[in-house]
């Protein structure tokens, strides 16, 4: 959470996986969902007010909202666009950055906390994990490609983009690399 006294996570139990919010101090986790689908990938709102999620409640992978103590759920999402996944609010919160997988695509996108202005910054075979710049100007991710019929290939590489879609820079590592967390600014 923006305080650094909670931490928002997906536990699952008997098969099913719904969002925890833990009080670090009391290690007490609180359960604020309570569905049979599945409810991942949460992120606070940077006033820790909100937490938007990914969840297949509606039948496939869609992005949902709710008040931190779990009511008022609301799917942000727009219908018929494909399957949406890894949420994550942006630091300024006036954005989502989110995955979304249609027409054999995956697409990095952003759109506002009430699901208006989506638009699409990259598109690849296979694209996950976005993270934020703590200035909320750019997002770090990786993409993924595909194997050729020998099963050779398939690299995963940490790219950073900003917000307009454009710069897009690969962040050179040794060997392949995923699931990029950006750190906060230094103080």
């Amino acid at each position: 959470s923006p305080d650094g006294r909670k931490v928002v996570m997906s536990q699952a139990e008997r098969g099913n996986s719904d969002i925890y919010v833990m009080d670090l101090a009391t290690r007490r986790a609180r359960r604020v969902t309570k569905h049979p689908a599945i409810d991942t990938s949460a992120s606070f709102s940077p006033d820790g007010r909100f937490i938007v999620f990914n969840s297949d409640r509606g039948g496939s992978g869609q992005i949902y909202v709710m008040d931190a103590g779990g009511g008022n759920i609301t799917r942000i999402s727009p219908p018929g666009r494909g399957v949406y996944g890894s949420p994550v609010w942006s630091p300024r919160g006036d954005q989502i950055a989110f995955v979304r997988q249609q027409g054999g695509q995956f697409h990095l996108g952003v759109m506002r906390p009430d699901g208006t202005r989506e638009r699409s910054i990259d598109s690849a075979y296979r694209i996950d994990t976005p993270t934020w710049s703590p200035n909320g100007r750019y997002l770090m991710y990786y993409v993924g490609e595909r194997s050729n019929a020998q099963g050779f290939g398939g690299e995963s590489r940490i790219y950073v983009i900003d917000v307009t879609g454009r710069n897009k820079r690969e962040i050179i590592t040794p060997v392949n690399a995923s699931d990029p967390a950006w750190s906060p600014l230094r103080q």
